[in-house]
């Protein structure tokens, strides 16, 4: 659970780039009772475009990070990994399979 912790902790970190210093994005309890970071989606977005332009190293995982809550929120739902690693931005490519390899990681870890 630490490791959860420490991976919400760094997403907000990455999500907090996006807002004016001294604004803060909160956390919000959803239905079922998961605590989702908000503003990941603007930041993925923005990194998106950040990897497109040539940007890599910790960009790649910020990217990684946002993945478990883009499932959360249904992004995944509404385009499938397969259609973002289909798609002809580098970033949306990156994002794809860091989203396919999520869905692996949790099928194996269900499996246990």
């Amino acid at each position: 659970m630490a490791h959860d912790n420490t991976n919400a902790d760094d997403l907000k970190k990455v999500n907090q780039k996006l807002v004016a210093e001294g604004q803060d994005l909160p956390a919000v309890t959803m239905k079922d009772g998961s605590r989702l970071q908000t503003g990941t989606v603007a930041a993925m977005l923005n990194n998106v475009r950040r990897y497109d332009d040539g940007v890599r190293g910790d960009i790649e995982r910020e990217l990684e990070l946002s993945v478990p809550t883009l499932f959360k929120v249904g992004l995944f739902d509404l385009f499938t990994p397969d259609e973002w690693v289909r798609g002809s931005s580098p970033g949306r490519r990156f994002v794809g399979r860091k989203a396919l390899e999520h869905l692996v990681a949790t099928k194996a870890a269900a499996a246990q």
